[in-house]
């Protein structure tokens, strides 16, 4: 991947603050609060689409960045008792040995070629095509599964570890599908619970999901740190505002258009 220097642009060391990286933490920290989903199927692209950043770099630094974002939004979820611990526990069984087989044979094939950039960029595509799918059809996918028949909570057992496994997987590849795949999934498996609980139970695992791939790419010499305080310094307050302004939004406007622009960037990583 990248060696012990910490965060490359382009080859090119990033050693002073960029107040566009600001901005893009702020526009993805808003949408995310808007609508849930956005924050490594935006942030990740963004970086290498928009600013240059290696995918290795741009998908660690980003794991850290959502691991301290999803954590302010886990301790509000867990004050206002809309997590499910048991099935968070079931996820992160399955995820966070994941994430730590992923890393490193990451870490393993990144040493021996470079074939690893686009292996990732690869992933990355084929992750935004799914979570653009989940975004726009998530309320329809929810309506489906609490009309059939639901799984008995022993017989969701399963099911939920391995949907820890695939998360575990692609997240630290990719950096992409604990938000929208992770919560449609869940609304698949545990129809019967409110979609607050879900989401809530969901961002409580991307946590230590985020944390273990996170520093197992700042390990592997993947993430940069200056570029992670900025991206911070925008997405906080961003996120703030969207959470303001997520009760006076049209849904049926936003969701499409987030769906857009996953399905974009995924086409355009994917031809690249």
């Amino acid at each position: 991947m990248q060696g012990p220097d910490h965060g490359t642009t382009g080859g090119c060391m990033l050693e002073h603050f960029d107040g566009l990286h600001a901005v893009a933490g702020l526009l993805v920290g808003v949408m995310v609060g808007l609508t849930g989903v956005g924050g490594g199927s935006l942030m990740t692209p963004i970086l290498v689409l928009m600013f240059g950043i290696s995918p290795g770099t741009a998908v660690g630094t980003d794991l850290l960045f959502a691991s301290v974002t999803k954590m302010a939004g886990s301790a509000v979820h867990h004050k206002s008792e809309t997590v499910d611990w048991k099935i968070m526990r079931r996820l992160a069984m399955g995820s966070v040995p994941a994430a730590l087989v992923t890393l490193l044979t990451v870490s393993y094939f990144g040493k021996i070629g470079k074939e690893t950039g686009h292996v990732i960029l690869t992933v990355l595509g084929g992750m935004l095509i799914l979570t653009s799918a989940a975004t726009l059809f998530q309320k329809q996918l929810a309506v489906f599964a609490k009309s059939h028949e639901r799984l008995g909570d022993t017989q969701a057992l399963w099911p939920t570890l391995a949907l820890g496994i695939v998360l575990g997987v692609a997240v630290t590849i990719s950096s992409v599908g604990a938000g929208a795949i992770g919560v449609t999934a869940l609304l698949m498996l545990y129809p019967a619970l409110r979609v607050s609980r879900i989401v809530g139970t969901d961002i409580a695992h991307a946590v230590p999901l985020t944390l273990v791939a996170g520093f197992g790419h700042w390990f592997i010499g993947d993430v940069n740190m200056l570029l992670l305080g900025t991206l911070l310094l925008g997405s906080l307050p961003g996120a703030v505002i969207g959470s303001m302004l997520s009760s006076r939004s049209p849904d049926h406007i936003l969701r499409p258009a987030l769906a857009a622009v996953l399905l974009a960037s995924g086409i355009k990583l994917l031809t690249s």
